[in-house]
């Protein structure tokens, strides 16, 4: 705060520069003078907070300058000094707001109380107005959300009181870019490096975890795609753009437009799980159209046999294709994000389960069903889930794999003794392994010497006897084992094969 000292007498004039320590009492002396029409001058150009002035001096009197003081609208304080004890110029003091009236000589401790009493006063004042600045921003800033959002109807707003008259609108949504890092977050300000004196160039307002900005004439929006072409190639590691995310709708001439502009920035927003790595910035033209989004929940149904069938037939090629159609086939879900890692955790699981299942015996180190659902659930991006299937899947290729595998057939034999208790079709596994059922079949019988169903049911019969000697099931159930669904048919091709029917193989071993 700044204090003006002001009397004719200079002994006094120093005098009341020392006589108390300004300084601790949050003041620094601006200036002096000594007579009326200087203090005038000075009080005009220096504007301070206190003026301490003798009340009769040359020129004006201290009872002239507050009124002269009084037209040009002055917010300062003062406290008069006298060697008159005239109760009439007192009273002429306190009328005009002469915070207090000190004869001379002053007293120490009376004029340091009087100082503390314009500190407190003045203190308060700037308290209250910076709150009533606030309260102000406040409430323009939510007049200008509910005009954004279509809230309130634009007739009953100033736009040009509220500064909001542009030839062109822009909206821009920003969050951090790691939600997780403490590093600097860079502010769109110093991203668009703009003045924006009485917000001259846009309006930024603060939302949950965002920042929503609205930028204001061809200028600022100009500004903005320069800023874009720049970071073109991708943000410099400790730009601004690397600490941000953002999304943004085309420009609109028209305020009531903004509405729309707003639905699109916050689909966008909700679109950043589908970006690519390393990508900070989504525009309203990558939007899918809405035409094309779909339910997809029934077509993910497909993939966790269609990928487990893949992971046993160690084929990388084609499990990385359909990795990439199911990407594809998420990017065009109409359903929310939320859902979507819903479905995703799905798959995985059931493919665990399946691949568990069917290699009972190895030890395959699959991550527990509860870090699978938390690192899911806590990824912003598909194409991270998407890698991390990929890496799982091909750690279970390697852990269930056929190490001495030479070629195709050897893969083939792998996945019957693996899956003969399932529906096997030659037509349903050449796919698997990137071959038409008709070659794969011809394929087949030069490698094994029989044909594909053949060797399936003799496998199968195989293990029915195993199941026969180690366990005690009933028929029936052996039979469900092995893959027949049909006790009697059952009955019917292990009698081919061993000339027995189960009941007597098992009846022969028990007199063995």
């Amino acid at each position: 705060m700044k204090v003006l000292i002001v009397d004719d007498e200079l002994d006094v004039l120093k005098g009341l520069k020392r006589i108390i320590n300004w300084n601790n009492l949050g003041f620094t002396i601006c200036g002096e003078a000594t007579d009326g029409l200087e203090a005038l001058q000075k009080i005009q150009i220096l504007k301070p907070d206190l003026v301490l002035m003798d009340i009769r001096m040359p020129g004006l009197s201290g009872l002239e300058i507050i009124e002269h003081c009084k037209d040009f609208k002055f917010q300062g304080h003062f406290i008069i000094l006298s060697g008159y004890s005239d109760f009439d110029y007192a009273k002429s003091a306190v009328k005009l707001g002469v915070n207090n009236y000190l004869l001379k000589p002053v007293d120490e401790e009376e004029l340091e109380s009087s100082v503390k009493d314009v500190q407190k006063a003045i203190t308060e004042r700037q308290q209250k107005t910076l709150m009533l600045n606030k309260y102000k921003e406040n409430a323009r800033t939510t007049m200008i959300m509910n005009l954004i959002i279509g809230k309130e109807e634009l007739s009953l707003f100033d736009l040009k009181d509220l500064n909001l008259i542009a030839d062109q609108y822009m909206l821009i949504m920003s969050e951090r870019y790691d939600q997780n890092s403490f590093r600097h977050y860079w502010s769109f300000s110093e991203l668009l490096r703009v003045g924006n004196q009485n917000h001259s160039s846009y309006e930024h307002i603060s939302l949950d975890g965002q920042e929503l900005i609205l930028l204001k004439g061809t200028g600022a929006i100009q500004k903005f795609y320069h800023v874009l072409q720049h970071y073109s190639s991708g943000p410099e590691e400790g730009s601004p753009l690397d600490s941000l995310f953002l999304v943004y709708d085309n420009p609109v001439s028209y305020i009531h437009e903004l509405k729309d502009s707003y639905c699109n920035v916050l689909s966008l927003m909700n679109r950043r799980f589908f970006c690519d790595e390393k990508q900070h910035v989504l525009s309203s033209d990558d939007l899918p159209e809405k035409s094309k989004l779909t339910c997809i929940v029934n077509e993910l149904q497909k993939y966790p046999a269609i990928i487990s069938g893949y992971i046993q037939s160690h084929n990388r090629s084609m499990l990385a294709e359909t990795l990439m159609e199911m990407e594809k086939l998420l990017y065009y879900s109409g359903d929310s994000v939320v859902s979507l890692k819903h479905n995703l955790i799905d798959i995985f699981l059931q493919i665990k389960q399946i691949i568990c299942n069917t290699y009972s015996t190895v030890d395959i180190p699959f991550p527990n069903n509860a870090s699978v659902i938390d690192f899911v659930m806590g990824k912003y991006y598909l194409y991270e889930i998407i890698q991390f299937f990929s890496e799982q899947f091909e750690m279970c290729i390697k852990a269930v794999g056929y190490p001495t595998s030479q070629d195709i057939m050897d893969d083939i034999l792998y996945y019957i003794k693996h899956n003969y208790m399932e529906n096997l079709k030659l037509e349903s596994i050449s796919p698997l392994f990137g071959y038409n059922s008709s070659y794969l079949g011809k394929l087949f019988s030069r490698k094994t010497g029989e044909s594909f169903n053949s060797y399936l049911e003799r496998t199968r019969i195989e293990n029915a006897k195993r199941l026969l000697a180690e366990k005690d099931y009933k028929i029936y159930e052996i039979s469900e084992k092995v893959g027949y669904k049909n006790t009697d048919y059952f009955h019917k091709k292990f009698k081919k094969y061993t000339n027995m029917t189960p009941a007597e193989y098992r009846k022969s071993l028990l007199s063995e």
